[in-house]
């Protein structure tokens, strides 16, 4: 009596599923992300450098641009605006938090656009986050050192502007429909939407 031929055992390298490596654009795309962030933190502790050296702590505004804008030195404790001043390690828990899923969402950049926005962003955040870590009264309270002064109104840092521009743009993308991958978010039909071919021959359950 004849039996059924057993199908043929697949090999298990066939059945894994395969891992798809980064193409050479995105690797393109990561370097600059990476390279703008090293770029922002730089200017960033450059520039705090040159206050601290230039300036004297909490004296008067030197004006630049009339009363728009100006210099002054200030160590602040909190986040903009000198907002939870007295909770300086939470902040830097968070600021923590963010550096990191910054770095994670690096890996899946499609989209110039996004490289420099999270470019600008995680170099910012690592500009004040080095302050909170280093520097005085101690580790993760460390003072941020601020000294562009915007007509009174508060007083910030190269890392602040490179952070504002990065919400901006990311704003600007979002708007436009631009996902981290580069994708358009109009341009990705619906799962339920697309035909099963499977479904068509298997017809109705019985």
């Amino acid at each position: 009596m004849s039996t059924s031929a057993e199908p043929p055992a697949v090999a298990d390298d066939e059945t894994a599923p395969a891992t798809t490596p980064p193409s050479s654009s995105s690797r393109v795309l990561i370097a600059w992300t990476v390279a703008l962030a090293a770029f922002v933190l730089a200017a960033d502790q450059l520039t705090k450098w040159w206050a601290e050296s230039a300036l004297v702590a909490n004296a008067p505004t030197i004006p630049l641009v009339g009363d728009l804008l100006g210099i002054r030195l200030i160590y602040n404790p909190g986040a903009a605006l000198s907002i939870a001043s007295g909770y300086t390690w939470i902040l830097t828990i968070v600021v923590t938090v963010v550096v990191v899923f910054i770095v994670r969402a690096i890996g899946r950049i499609g989209s110039r656009g996004w490289a420099v926005a999270l470019g600008l962003l995680l170099g910012g955040a690592l500009g004040n986050l080095v302050d909170r870590l280093a520097r005085d009264p101690g580790f993760a309270r460390g003072h941020v050192v601020d000294f562009i002064d915007y007509a009174g109104f508060f007083v910030g840092n190269v890392a602040d502007i490179a952070v504002v521009s990065a919400a901006v743009l990311i704003g600007l993308l979002s708007l436009r429909g631009i996902g981290l991958d580069g994708k358009r978010h109009t341009d990705e039909e619906p799962a339920d939407t697309v035909d099963d071919p499977a479904r068509d021959d298997q017809g109705d359950p019985a």
